[in-house]
Order: C-alpha cells, then sequence, then structure tokens
C-alpha cells in the first residue's frame, strides 16, 4: 500500500454496531475499528484484524474510546418544508378537538397549504433548515421531505426545490417525494376529478422531468384521497419509471397496504389499521412497514400497528419522525426511535434497524445503512456506553458528530 492508496479515515477503539445478522445483538464490535476512501467503507471490524498499522492506513487516524459508531440515521417520512406552524390545532386537540374535525373545519393541513403557497422559495428555506439541521444534529445522515403543503404547480415545485437545496446547503442526501394528493384544495371543493387530473396528468410529470422527484406519495383516506383516484396515480408514477409508497391506513382500512403492495411500493406508512391480509401482501411485495409514533402521540391514538403481525410475516418495519406541522411536530429521530419501543414494543435494536438500513430500503436505497465493506461511510458517532441507551434516554445530547460519506457536514 502506498501513501496515495491509504484510506481517508480511521477511527479506531470505537464500538461498531454494523448491523450484520451474525447472531449477536446489533452485529455489535466491541473493540472495533471503520475506515474509509472515496465515502465508501473500506473496513469495518475488529482492530485486531487491521492489515497493518494505523498510520500506514490512512491520513486521519482518530482514537475515540468509549463511543459507539452506528450508521447515519435515515429519516424516511418528512414533510419538513412548510410554512407556518400548528400550534393552535395543538391546542384545540387537547381541548377535544378531533383530526377530523379540525380538517373538515378548513384547518389541517389546508391550513399549512395557505401558509406555505404564500412563500416564497427562500422565504421556506429559511424557515426549513433549522428543522433539518434539528434531526442532523442528532443523528441524520440522509433525510426524506415529501412535498403536498402546495397543492398547485408553482408551491409544489417550490416545496421540491427547497428540498434539494436542503441537501446542499447541509452537504446531506435528501430524497424528495411528491405528494401532490394530500389533500383537496379548497378552490377544487365539489371538482375532485378536475384536481386528480391536474396531479396526475400535469404536475407529476412536469416536476418529473424537471427531475425534482425520486417517489411518488398519496393520503389513501376518508379525507384524502379514495382507493380508485390513488391507483390512478400510481398508474401514471408507473409510466413515468418511479417508485411509489403510501400514507396508509392511518384512520381506516381503505385497503391501501395492498394496493401500494400491488404497484411493488417501496413502503407503506402508518399502517394503524391495517388488516391482516393487507399485511401479508406487503411480506409478498418486500414493501417496507413505516411506523410513525410521532403522529401517534400527538393524536393520542389507542390503535397501535400490528407490529406482531409484521414480525410473523417479515415485513421490514422502518421508524420515522414524520415531522409536519399538525400532527407530528418531532425534531428527533432518536426520539421516535425511543417511542416506536414504549408505544409500540420494538426492541431498541429493531428501532435502531428501523432508522438505518430498513429506512434505506423504504427509499429505495442499497448503499447505506450498514456499517460493511462497500456500503456508504455515513457514520453516527455517539457518546454512549451501551447501543440501547439510542432508545433509553427522552432526549438529551449523545451525539458526539456524524459523518456523510466521511466528510463532515455542516452541523454536527
Amino acid at each position: 500500500m502506498t501513501i496515495d492508496d491509504r484510506w481517508d479515515g480511521l477511527l479506531l477503539d470505537v464500538g461498531l454496531a454494523t448491523l450484520v445478522d451474525n447472531g449477536v445483538p446489533y452485529g455489535a464490535i466491541a473493540e472495533g475499528a471503520i475506515g474509509w476512501r472515496d465515502g465508501v467503507i473500506t473496513f469495518a471490524g475488529a482492530r485486531s484484524d487491521l492489515p497493518g498499522e494505523p498510520h500506514t492506513l490512512s491520513h486521519r487516524v482518530e482514537s475515540l474510546p468509549g463511543t459507539w459508531v452506528t450508521p447515519g440515521l435515515i429519516d424516511c417520512h418528512t414533510h419538513l418544508v412548510f410554512g407556518g406552524d400548528r400550534a393552535q390545532e395543538f391546542e384545540q386537540r387537547l381541548e377535544g378537538a378531533t383530526y377530523e374535525e379540525i380538517a373538515r373545519a378548513g384547518g389541517g393541513i389546508v391550513s399549512s397549504v395557505r401558509a406555505t403557497r404564500a412563500a416564497s422559495e427562500d422565504e421556506l428555506l429559511r424557515q426549513s433548515l433549522p428543522r433539518a439541521r434539528a434531526l442532523l444534529a442528532d443523528g441524520v445522515t440522509t433525510l426524506e421531505i415529501k412535498s403536498g403543503y402546495g397543492l398547485e404547480p408553482d408551491a409544489e415545485r417550490r416545496m421540491l426545490r427547497v428540498a434539494r437545496r436542503i441537501g446542499v446547503e447541509l452537504g446531506i442526501d435528501v430524497r424528495t417525494s411528491f405528494l401532490g394528493m394530500h389533500a383537496l384544495p379548497p378552490e377544487y371543493a365539489g371538482r375532485r376529478d378536475e384536481y386528480v387530473a391536474l396531479v396526475c396528468d400535469t404536475m407529476l410529470p412536469s416536476l418529473a422531468g424537471e427531475d425534482l422527484v425520486d417517489a411518488v406519495d398519496a393520503f389513501c383516506e376518508g379525507i384524502g384521497f379514495t382507493h380508485a383516484e390513488t391507483e390512478r396515480l400510481f398508474l401514471k408514477a408507473s409510466e413515468l419509471g418511479l417508485p411509489v409508497k403510501l400514507h396508509a391506513e392511518q384512520l381506516s382500512d381503505l385497503g391501501g397496504a395492498s394496493l401500494v403492495a400491488r404497484y411493488g411500493g417501496l413502503s407503506a406508512d402508518h399502517l394503524e389499521w391495517t388488516s391482516d391480509e393487507g399485511v401479508r401482501a406487503m411480506a409478498e411485495a418486500g414493501t417496507v412497514a413505516v411506523l410513525l409514533p410521532g403522529a401517534y402521540y400527538a393524536l393520542r391514538d389507542t390503535r397501535p400497528p400490528p407490529v406482531d403481525a409484521f414480525r410473523r410475516h417479515g415485513v421490514a418495519m422502518a421508524v420515522a419522525t414524520d415531522l409536519n406541522p399538525g400532527t407530528s411536530p418531532l425534531l428527533s429521530l432518536r426520539l421516535a426511535m425511543g417511542m416506536a419501543c414504549t408505544l409500540f414494543r420494538l426492541t431498541p435494536e429493531e428501532a435502531l434497524r428501523g432508522a438505518t438500513i430498513h429506512a434505506a430500503r423504504a427509499l429505495g436505497l442499497n448503499d447505506r445503512g450498514m456499517l460493511v465493506l462497500g456500503r456508504r461511510a455515513d457514520l453516527a458517532i455517539w457518546n454512549i456506553r451501551h447501543l440501547p441507551e439510542l432508545c433509553y434516554w427522552i432526549g438529551g445530547d449523545l451525539l458526539r458528530e456524524v459523518r456523510v460519506a466521511g466528510e463532515r457536514p455542516e452541523v454536527t
């Protein structure tokens, strides 16, 4: 190995949560080392197995005893770009109003639509960057951001452009999902078919042509869009070669999980009311179940998603914040992991896998989420003694730093 062949970085004396299924919880290596070159992991294993002396292997060698390294966390479901907030609805719910009652009275998603439409692209970026920085400061290195608060071509475009700009500004990977079928905008009251046609035939093709769309999403629900309307969108997405995902069975069972599975969907998200038939369809299609405990908590729901059925049928479970202004104003994926343990009875290891390797699958990414040779060197370095602490502590500053493709991003 010549000096020009050396790795770009090497961390020594760390614990590694590789998440390799090797019979050891977390795939853990207690006295480990991890190295990378050109943003890709070149070594992840016991320090004693290094193929040479550390100083001969890397330009930068750091000893970090007392830390654990996990894959960088992946928040695979957020609505992070929006204007304004909906703190007043939080108060209304505490006074007894339901989510559906607030939505039907002109609040809910539509209130965020008004504020988002009124904001310029630069103003949306200014409001949204602190939220993205908060996630990054708690270990997130890959982030999904949905549109859906514009509900007309120019505002949806602004949202997706801001999502792309956040990735550039912070030096992280941002994946975008087009959520034009999030709610019926007020100006289309009584003209549902016209709006669905606008989304499917105009908005989606145009935005996809501008390289602003990585996946297509919808809200299949009684206060959202029907099974048939959602399928029309999925057919258009298929024509354009775009993967699909779905807000499914949050408030009722409309068969959304089975529908998105039939189209080979990346994920079905929420899923509190999913039937065993929907679970089996997801298992057969390899569709990931994205659990969103923040919304469950904020809405004070009492029906959890069918976690035991997901385990029984081998459905991968991801965990995400669902960061949004109305029903999940949650700025920490690590807190979402802890909530998934407490509210849904996931184990801490399941929660960590849900925020790493399974979250990567929910975004169609197979190059990250584990600490193994050839994966991206997206790392979260934690000041903890035991891995369950990531879910055990409610809040607090556990993160030492993150690396994205081996590099320190703007916020650590």
